[in-house]
């Protein structure tokens, strides 16, 4: 009687191959699930930025009271321009001694079948200008 022996890898693989791509291919949607989690939280923290910035330069336009655009305007100027469409801008001329503007802006989605992510809300406050003593930093 003779006993033929063989390794166990090279018994076991025939039968498993392709085994690995199978698992990868398994696997991918929820790495591609966590990607795009990842890439709508940033594009979530970019977007109270820019509420925090349309809202500051809002603000800042309103405080110093020039004729040549309005506070909602500089607010929309300030924004990256994909962003812009979803915006709003309120508030922003002097009253009180201080002018205060509210940015809000809308997250937009990289998930498909959703439309946005609600909105991010930021507002600014900026003392008014009085004229040309107290920006020298004199008293008027």
């Amino acid at each position: 009687m003779t006993i033929r022996r063989t390794s166990p890898g090279r018994d076991r693989r025939g039968c498993d191959r392709g085994q690995a791509s199978i698992e990868f291919l398994g696997f991918l949607p929820l790495l591609i699930l966590v990607a795009l989690a990842a890439v709508q939280l940033g594009i979530a923290a970019y977007a109270v930025q820019q509420a925090g910035t349309a809202a500051r330069a809002a603000a800042r336009t309103g405080s110093q009271d020039e004729p040549g655009t309005t506070p909602a305007a500089a607010g929309q100027a300030s924004i990256s321009g994909w962003l812009a469409g979803g915006t709003d801008i309120s508030g922003g001329s002097c009253g009180g001694g201080e002018a205060s503007a509210t940015a809000s802006v809308t997250i937009p989605s990289v998930f498909p079948g959703f439309d946005d992510f609600g909105s991010a809300e930021r507002s600014a406050t900026m003392p008014c200008d009085d004229g040309p003593l107290q920006a020298a930093g004199g008293r008027p």
